[in-house]
């Protein structure tokens, strides 16, 4: 049995559709905070089972009978990540999971001035101690998000940006397949598919490669533009964004500067058996 947390948001949503492809849909248990939203897949015939993060007691039985389990990070920038991560590894334990499955970050790193990547790497620690077989699917950074972190470079053409550094866009659409493929190879016995899988897309262009991409499709100049990132966040705050928010954002054009988003892998790319989407792609 292989059960999915997430699957009413989009990473793991999709990934879930992926799994139907290649499962019968009994062998698919779907745990989410309001089984209500998750009636789509009620329709399909998976089991639907409430399991909370934040209600610890609710998961052991969530998680009863998973060979797999696959579970998604907390996506509430204002929660302890960690602690609600480390509620789900216990209540695996409890439940006797097979084999775990995290959706990580290419940049988990304790070091890293983006505040996900340090939760990254601690539950990957978590997982690690757990005594469970365990893989960390360090999936590149969404490439989706370039919509908000270019700004409107449409109407100014300019990217403005208090950093720049390289980063390894991919598309969470590839990420969910690829997701989908590693389980099913588990669930088939191949070996060499636990810890940390590094799934990138082929390339990790900085802002300034962004915008001469950006340039090149639109036919006009789209410049990148570098600015001092006090004077970033305080335009943020001006524009109505709370500073809490602009200087969390902040934190990931800092980890991009200082290198945590550089690493690229041929892996995703050998699951999918394609290429997988690029910057160029995305805009």
């Amino acid at each position: 049995m292989i059960v999915i947390t997430g699957a009413t948001g989009a990473l793991n949503g999709a990934t879930t559709d992926h799994l139907l492809s290649r499962f019968p849909a009994e062998e698919l248990v779907v745990v989410a905070r309001d089984p209500e939203r998750a009636g789509r897949f009620t329709d399909a015939g998976v089991t639907v089972r409430r399991g909370d993060y934040a209600d610890a007691g609710t998961l052991a039985a969530a998680f009863r009978g998973a060979d797999q389990l696959l579970l998604v990070s907390a996506s509430d920038p204002t929660a302890d990540a960690v602690a609600l991560h480390t509620a789900a590894v216990d209540a695996a334990v409890r439940a006797g999971v097979g084999h775990v499955l995290y959706t990580s970050h290419q940049g988990a790193s304790p070091v890293t001035p983006f505040g996900p990547g340090r939760d990254h790497a601690a539950t990957e620690a978590v997982l690690e101690r757990s005594g469970l077989p365990w893989t960390s699917l360090r999936n590149g950074f969404y490439a989706h998000s370039l919509t908000w972190l270019t700004g409107d470079w449409r109407t100014t053409g300019a990217i403005t940006v208090p950093a720049d550094g390289p980063v390894s866009w991919t598309a969470r659409e590839d990420a969910a397949e690829a997701a989908a493929v590693v389980i099913t190879r588990i669930a088939a016995g191949e070996a060499g598919l636990g810890g940390p899988l590094v799934l990138t897309a082929d390339g990790a262009p900085t802002f300034t490669d962004v915008a001469a991409l950006a340039s090149d499709i639109t036919g006009r100049d789209v410049e990148r533009v570098l600015v001092d990132p006090e004077e970033w966040v305080a335009t943020q705050v001006a524009a109505g964004r709370p500073e809490r928010v602009a200087r969390f954002t902040l934190g990931f054009y800092e980890a991009a500067a200082g290198g945590f988003f550089a690493g690229t892998s041929p892996l995703l790319g050998d699951l999918l058996g394609r290429r997988p989407a690029t910057v160029r792609d995305v805009l």
